[in-house]
């Protein structure tokens, strides 16, 4: 079984990190969306309760965004310096 280095592990978990907050931002977000694509009475209403209780989706846009950016511009330098060419 091979080894593997510090620095590639230190990568992959930051990376699983960023990509879990990706994932969390879309759960956050599927409201927002359900009431866009579907569009009827009861996402209507539960948009509706949602706000009610403080559900701002623009956070979720904002934090997924951001970590979306950081961890796909990390991925790509990552692969394209330190990763062996085969």
């Amino acid at each position: 079984m091979g080894s593997q280095s510090t620095a590639k592990t230190i990568f992959l978990l930051a990376s699983m990190v960023g990509w879990l907050i990706v994932g969390a931002a879309l759960m956050y977000l599927f409201p927002f969306f359900a009431d866009r694509l579907v569009g009827s009475e009861v996402t209507h209403l539960w948009m509706k309760n949602l706000g009610k209780s403080g559900y701002d989706p623009t956070s979720a846009w904002i934090g997924g965004g951001v970590a979306l950016v950081i961890t796909t511009l990390g991925n790509i330098i990552w692969y394209q310096r330190f990763e062996e060419k085969r």
